[in-house]
């Protein structure tokens, strides 16, 4: 299987719009505060930002030329801290556990090497494991905190990724 991660362009609006109703769908386990609209949709209420704020990196993840998933990666002036932020990573569950996320994330940091931020919801515990298994996997050390956002807790992970650390 041939993994791409490709800029998403404006003109693919819609497809990210819907992968992000799934992936809001997802996290609506581990949430209380994600409902759907009264169309049924899980909506992200500023997702309209993406194309028009600068810092904001949508990604689209393809299988051998199926669309497989997303990432949005933020970056400065938005970000600074940190040099990247993986704000919102998903993948279609057809593709889970077949080791794309991690080719994805491979070609992630094949092209952006610095200092990385991650969070999860505390409760989504097979996102905070899933974080964990891919530090063990390049050998990143990490610090992790955890925070209450919106009311929700959360774990976040600061990293760096360079490429003596990246496989």
């Amino acid at each position: 299987m041939t993994t791409e991660l490709i800029v998403a362009k404006e003109s693919e609006k819609e497809t990210l719009k819907n992968l992000y109703s799934l992936y809001l769908h997802d996290l609506s386990l581990y949430s209380e505060g994600l409902q759907p609209n009264e169309n049924g949709l899980f909506e992200f209420d500023a997702f309209h930002l993406i194309w028009e704020k600068e810092g904001i990196h949508p990604y689209l993840i393809k299988v051998d030329g199926h669309l497989a998933g997303f990432f949005l990666l933020l970056s400065a002036p938005l970000m600074t801290k940190v040099d990247y932020c993986i704000n919102d990573f998903f993948l279609l569950n057809q593709y889970r556990g077949q080791g794309i996320g991690e080719q994805a994330l491979d070609l992630l940091f094949e092209t952006h090497q610095g200092n990385y931020f991650v969070e999860q919801l505390k409760s989504n515990e097979r996102a905070v494991q899933y974080w964990k298994k891919i530090f063990k996997r390049y050998g990143f050390s990490y610090e992790e905190k955890l925070e209450v956002k919106d009311g929700e807790e959360c774990v976040g992970q600061f990293f760096q990724v360079s490429l003596a650390t990246s496989k």
